[in-house]
């Protein structure tokens, strides 16, 4: 029992099924809507038209019975008198068939919006079990499928014996009538019973729509067990974008170890924090960050500073403001440009000194960083 219902799909669908069964064209559609605004927009259309559509009938009547004796002579006449009517009626029946698809599919969109998928046309072996089809056919969503179409084939048919009830005299009467005038008195006619049908047809439309959305979420549900894997795959997910993140942070840091040796200087905090500069004034507007890192990282850019002679200073207060402010393979803030020019004119001076070119230098001056850059002073107040 325990088993059983835990495999209960009892859940709302999550947001990544949804969009599955609609990366699959699953979602809710609604038939009786698609009728009615067929129906409507035929309808419609034909009202509009039809006004144009006796003149055009009146027209075509009198061109058909139009002949000479050299044309009934013919054997082909008959036929092509036909072929003729028959192009001659697609034309006037095709735009009404195309205005009727066209409300339906923007019904359809209305409802469900837009989705493109070929996977249900693809094969479906597994409907060839008559189990399982039998399973199909006495579903919730079959049954009531069948009780709406009953209800609605009951309802249509009703008002359409009481429609003719009602109007048969009328529609005897127009075959007296001439034939403009009958035309319009039979489109007078039709266009009451078919309010009436448009009517029904709204009525059940309104109630289909609601009911097609919510069968559709009863067929998405899940069951604890579902949403527990799902959970996994995405769990899962995270575990290789996780290595991914560490692998593109250990390519970052061999690019840094490649770029120390070419660095113009290290400054350090003295063993917590590492920054190595590096400043060319042709190419560079500031000074560049290539590599920084804490504790043991920031031991390894010292060891490589040290063995390729790169300068490495002690400037605890300034090696924290760049570790914490500075980007990586960016140039510094400009609110630390003051405080790494003198470290970089210490530098220069060390190393001319070292030449021979100047007197060596004394102690590293007092440098001009702001207090609310440097991370500790932040923490302690």
């Amino acid at each position: 029992m325990a088993s059983s219902s835990a495999q209960d799909k009892n859940l709302p669908a999550s947001p990544r099924k949804l969009e599955k069964a609609r990366a699959e064209g699953q979602v809710a559609r609604s038939r009786d809507l698609g009728h009615f605004a067929a129906i409507a927009g035929g309808g419609t259309a034909l009202l509009l038209a039809a006004p144009r559509a006796a003149d055009w009938l009146r027209e075509s009547l009198a061109r058909s019975l139009r002949f000479d004796a050299a044309h009934a002579l013919r054997d082909d006449a008959m036929t092509s008198q036909l072929l003729g009517w028959t192009t001659a009626l697609l034309w006037a029946v095709v735009p009404f068939g195309a205005v009727m698809v066209a409300f339906a599919i923007v019904s359809a969109l209305a409802m469900g919006g837009w989705t493109w998928t070929l996977k249900p046309l693809g094969p479906k072996f597994h409907v060839l079990d008559p189990l399982s089809g039998l399973g199909r056919v006495f579903s919730k969503q079959q049954v009531i499928d069948a009780l709406k179409a009953s209800v609605l084939a009951l309802v249509l048919g009703t008002i359409a014996a009481f429609w003719l009830s009602r109007h048969v005299s009328e529609l005897v009467g127009v075959l007296a009538l001439p034939l403009p005038t009958a035309i319009a008195a039979a489109a007078g006619t039709v266009g009451a019973g078919m309010t009436l049908i448009l009517l029904a047809l709204a009525v059940f439309a309104s109630v289909d729509v609601p009911l097609q959305k919510r069968l559709h979420g009863e067929r998405l549900k899940m069951s604890h067990q579902e949403l527990k894997q799902e959970q996994r795959e995405l769990d899962g997910n995270a575990e290789v974008k996780g290595k991914v993140r560490a692998r593109m942070r250990e390519m970052t840091k061999r690019r840094m170890m490649t770029a120390v040796p070419k660095a113009d200087l290290v400054v350090m905090n003295p063993t917590h924090y590492a920054v190595a500069l590096k400043y060319d004034d042709k190419t560079m507007g500031a000074p560049r960050v290539v590599a920084k890192g804490a504790d043991l990282l920031a031991l390894r850019i010292r060891d490589l500073a040290q063995g390729a002679s790169v300068p490495v200073l002690e400037a605890p207060i300034l090696a924290r403001a760049l570790y914490a402010h500075a980007e990586l393979d960016r140039e510094i803030p400009a609110a630390l440009f003051a405080a790494v020019a003198q470290v970089l004119a210490y530098v220069y001076q060390l190393r001319a000194a070292l030449r021979g070119q100047v007197a060596m230098p004394g102690a590293l001056p007092s440098l001009e960083v702001p207090a609310e850059l440097d991370p500790h002073h932040a923490f302690a107040h």
